[in-house]
């Protein structure tokens, strides 16, 4: 099952106005299970840097199942995963990208949001992935 237009449109609002709520401008993407871009949106004023992260994040949490910034902790020096960053195009390990459930807890995308700190990042994430 992938996660609709509807659904990543719904995402993104949510993301938004937690992103608003916290005084960031963020670029956010959603993916589908085959990692694909769903939806995008860029806030007015965020930075231009952050688009290429967003969807990396996004993608990075889909074919990883799991938080970005899990990978980021399992990825570093003497870790499990280090040097995971270099495959599959470049991933990125720091907190911001998120799986997307449905209500049965199926996988269905994925949320990538880039523009402030790590912390706002992941907090704007959350709040889009949870938002289903």
């Amino acid at each position: 099952m992938n996660i609709t237009l509807a659904q990543a449109e719904q995402i993104i609002k949510i993301a938004k106005e937690k992103s608003i709520a916290l005084d960031t401008k963020m670029n956010i993407a959603i993916v589908d299970t085959g990692a694909n871009l769903v939806a995008f949106a860029r806030m007015d004023g965020a930075w231009l840097g952050s688009l290429d992260i967003s969807i990396k994040k996004a993608k990075t949490s889909r074919f990883f199942n799991m938080n970005t910034g899990t990978i980021g902790e399992l990825s570093q020096p003497g870790g499990p995963l280090f040097n995971i960053e270099h495959s599959n195009g470049g991933l990125i390990t720091f907190p911001g990208g998120m799986p997307i459930s449905n209500a049965s807890g199926d996988i269905i995308g994925a949320i990538g949001v880039s523009g402030s700190s790590v912390e706002n990042d992941h907090a704007v994430a959350e709040a889009g992935a949870t938002a289903l």
